[in-house]
């Protein structure tokens, strides 16, 4: 898979109002008859990298020879998608089926311009995984349709490893600990690399500790970071990180992980299976040595909370085609088609029956045993305008890391973190 694609799923932006443009579930175009929908031509838009040539001509092939109908894929690119979605919603012709950030999801369909699928989950999603389905669901409706994901998982240098004479990979956090700990005894290696800013990762360890980095006051949203749940995850960053050298104010891409990874002299870093890339491209030699591993939790039973990225499928409320549109995305979202992408681009599927096809994929394999158990960033649109740079989270965590308390780091970014809650969407 692409990095930019990984890169960019799950990033909110700004939106804009979209004002739907057609009716409310009904299809304006023709109804399927005799001859299908002989004639007409369905418009997918698709993000670079999200689904490979093949794929799309299978794909292309079985629902002509379903439906009778084409179908026009529309490849976009994740840089200004958001701006160019938005506008395309509000216009009478929008793409009739588009792939959608799974953390940009509740923002349009509370402007109005996703239809409602809840005749679709009823008939196809009994098994779509609960973590993976629930940035579509909105005030309780179905808006959308889980496509594919990807986390974070543990990628380890093996030769380090064996050197500090690591025989087995750790199954719980402690056991993780203990083990970057004889590394770091036993070895001249860095246990791990983890920058002070890693914040998904740290997003990742509050929905480990069921935690909420938002919660609600009166009618507004507010910081939750002085939640003991919050602070608790801060602390177990804290622990690891004083295992590594990196810089406690920069995060994963600064410098890029993968290259520090890369001079083979680090036990471990927690990042995207895409990420070995980087590592390979910088130093070949380190490919034989890299391995990959399930982020362990607190008991063996349970892995680490991931912050899940990914897509989500969605029909134009404007659409005049959503009967097609539905017909489509019971075909892609099929065992056959969404187990084909799973297999092609190595990312996780809507469902866990659907998981054998990643097997032989190693980073894959690896991050799926947490899909189960990931979430996302808070799904209500005033979050968008936390993430922008200085983002108050990795401020939140340098913080700590530099001696503050959890709540006192907490009480320091407060005022920026709700100002930016409070911006209008």
């Amino acid at each position: 898979m692409k990095r930019k694609l990984i890169a960019a799923i799950g990033v909110a932006g700004m939106l804009f109002s979209v004002a739907a443009c057609g009716g409310d579930d009904g299809d304006d175009g023709k109804k399927a008859g005799a001859d299908g929908y002989a004639g007409e031509t369905l418009t997918v838009w698709v993000m670079d990298g999200s689904s490979p040539d093949q794929w799309q001509k299978d794909l292309a092939t079985e629902f002509e020879k379903k439906t009778k109908a084409k179908v026009k894929f529309e490849v976009q690119q994740w840089n200004g998608i958001q701006q160019k979605l938005t506008t395309a919603l509000s216009e009478e012709n929008p793409p009739d089926v588009f792939e959608i950030g799974n953390t940009q999801t509740p923002a349009y369909a509370k402007t109005g311009g996703l239809a409602e699928l809840a005749d679709l989950k009823s008939e196809i999603g009994g098994e779509w995984t609960d973590s993976l389905n629930e940035s579509s669901v909105v005030d309780g409706k179905q808006y959308a349709a889980p496509w594919y994901f990807a986390n974070r998982v543990v990628l380890y240098n093996k030769k380090v490893w064996a050197d500090a004479g690591l025989k087995d990979t750790p199954k719980t956090r402690d056991e993780f600990y203990d083990a970057l700990k004889t590394i770091g005894d036993k070895t001249d290696a860095e246990p791990i690399y983890l920058p002070g800013q890693n914040w998904y990762h740290f997003v990742g360890l509050v929905i480990g500790e069921g935690g909420e980095l938002v919660k609600k006051d009166g009618d507004k949203y507010v910081s939750n970071l002085d939640d003991p749940k919050v602070a608790a995850a801060a602390e177990t960053y804290k622990k690891f990180q004083a295992l590594s050298k990196a810089p406690k104010d920069k995060d994963e891409a600064t410098p890029q992980q993968g290259e520090v990874f890369a001079k083979g002299k680090t036990g471990a870093f927690i990042g995207m299976g895409w990420e070995a890339g980087i590592a390979i491209k910088a130093n070949p030699d380190i490919e034989k040595e890299i391995g990959y591993f399930t982020i362990p939790g607190a008991t063996a039973d349970k892995p680490e909370g991931v912050f899940l990225g990914g897509s989500n499928l969605a029909v134009a409320a404007g659409s005049k085609k959503q009967d097609l549109a539905k017909e489509f995305l019971k075909l892609t979202l099929s065992d056959k088609f969404e187990g084909q992408l799973a297999k092609l681009n190595g990312v996780i599927p809507n469902k866990e029956s659907l998981q054998s096809n990643l097997e032989g994929n190693a980073p894959a394999e690896a991050a799926a045993p947490a899909a189960a158990v990931g979430g996302t960033t808070p799904l209500i649109p005033e979050w968008a305008a936390v993430e922008n740079a200085p983002n108050p989270i990795k401020t939140y965590l340098t913080a700590v890391l530099n001696g503050k308390s959890p709540a006192e780091a907490a009480k320091q970014v407060e005022g920026e973190f709700n100002k930016r809650l409070a911006q209008q969407q």
